[in-house]
């Protein structure tokens, strides 16, 4: 009974959001009592793997970010191949409302960022943070409304939410890499060039490419570049189909995705959710960096989003969808500015101080409780039970809403 109980739990829709959440508290209260030290001291002790005076040293909290969260965006990867192939980025007409107002969703929030922080150019740096979307978060509210969401909204939210993470990607990829070593990235060609090899192909076998995934992560992470991009460019190496006619990339997503989203997010989220309430002050909030984070997330989210579409809608580029109607498409908008997990993952790359990381903490949780609340509210209100009852969604279109390709944030 018990098993069973906690079985339907886990392939529930909110799973991933709720484990999320219940970390990030985990993180608040053991930052606010005795075990701060430890808290502190264990994510920052180093661990180091050399032979010869090469290899790497790093402490965990690196260890989690550089290395766990590699896996986390190979998994992104995956789902954007699979999208991309198959899925609901494959036809360019579908792509085109969200795909817009994915657009008008990371650029309002920088440039509220940006406009707020101007003059402490310190701080600049921290434009991107409030410009993704959290999607375990988000469909995990959706979820809670159960039948009173039409097929079509979750479809539109995923579908911003992929796009969002492309963005992202293709942010940290161009505005966040160290010092350049080319000679690294010429290494890492090799481990690329066998990897095509073994995908044209059709290689049945993934572990030979997963081997040369690890051996290019390193060469990526001492390179400069984030090493994390390295697992995006290892999912694009994973066939879609095997010349036996299965599907390495299927497959791997479905065993990876449980382990991604009970684990890996939860452990991160846990490592960078710890923030001191000890003398915070609604003064703390209105400091620049959480400001415009908890302003972007809450307020350029849903104005970037929300905007975008109207006018993409009202300049006749496309017609609203089935089942979508603008008060509740507000209610998605309001959703997209939760940005918990890829927020705090850029935060950390953008700060590297106690005192600015605390800020990007205060200003991620702020503004993603405040578009969770409001978000769920403004959909419960505007919708009735059993709204969506007998509504489906085409199979290309709800492909990635069912437990076992849940998204990535």
């Amino acid at each position: 009974m018990i098993i069973r109980a906690i079985d339907r739990l886990f392939r529930h829709e909110a799973a991933g959001g709720i484990l999320l959440l219940m970390s990030a508290v985990a993180a608040l209260v053991v930052y606010n009592s005795p075990l701060a030290v430890w808290y502190d001291t264990t994510l920052n002790g180093y661990l180091d793997f050399t032979y010869a005076g090469e290899g790497i040293e790093k402490p965990l909290i690196l260890w989690i970010n550089d290395g766990l969260m590699a896996i986390f965006f190979f998994l992104v990867g995956l789902e954007l191949k699979r999208e991309f192939l198959e899925g609901k980025l494959k036809n360019p007409a579908d792509v085109i409302l969200p795909g817009i107002a994915a657009i008008g969703g990371m650029a309002v929030p920088a440039v509220i960022y940006a406009a707020l922080n101007w003059s402490t150019p310190e701080t600049l740096a921290g434009w991107a943070i409030p410009a993704a979307t959290d999607i375990a978060f988000a469909l995990g509210i959706l979820a809670l409304l159960g039948d009173r969401i039409h097929p079509s909204l979750k479809v539109f939210l995923l579908t911003l939410a992929i796009l969002d993470d492309i963005g992202a990607i293709l942010i940290i990829a161009i505005f966040y890499t160290a010092e350049l070593k080319p000679e690294y990235l010429a290494y890492a060609l090799i481990p690329m060039a066998g990897m095509l090899w073994l995908n044209l192909r059709g290689a049945h076998r993934v572990a030979p490419i997963l081997m040369l995934g690890l051996v290019l992560w390193f060469l990526v992470l001492k390179s400069g570049v984030h090493a994390t991009i390295a697992g995006v460019l290892l999912a694009f190496f994973i066939p879609l189909r095997s010349r036996h006619g299965s599907s390495p990339l299927h497959s791997i997503e479905h065993g990876l995705t449980p382990y991604v989203f009970f684990f890996i997010v939860p452990v991160f989220a846990f490592a960078n959710a710890g923030l001191s309430l000890q003398g915070m002050s609604f003064a703390s909030l209105l400091e620049p960096v959480p400001l415009g984070i908890a302003a972007g997330l809450f307020i350029g989210k849903q104005v970037g989003v929300f905007g975008a579409s109207f006018l993409t809608v009202k300049l006749g580029l496309v017609r609203l969808p089935e089942g979508i109607t603008w008060p509740k498409l507000y209610g998605a908008a309001l959703l997209a500015g939760i940005g918990f997990t890829m927020s705090l993952f850029i935060g950390g790359l953008s700060f590297s101080d106690v005192q600015h990381a605390a800020d990007v903490r205060l200003g991620v949780l702020t503004g993603s409780l405040l578009s969770a609340v409001c978000g769920y509210l403004v959909l419960r209100l505007l919708t009735k039970p059993h709204e969506a009852a007998g509504q489906v969604a085409p199979a290309e279109q709800v492909a990635g809403l069912d437990a076992g390709h849940k998204p990535a944030e």
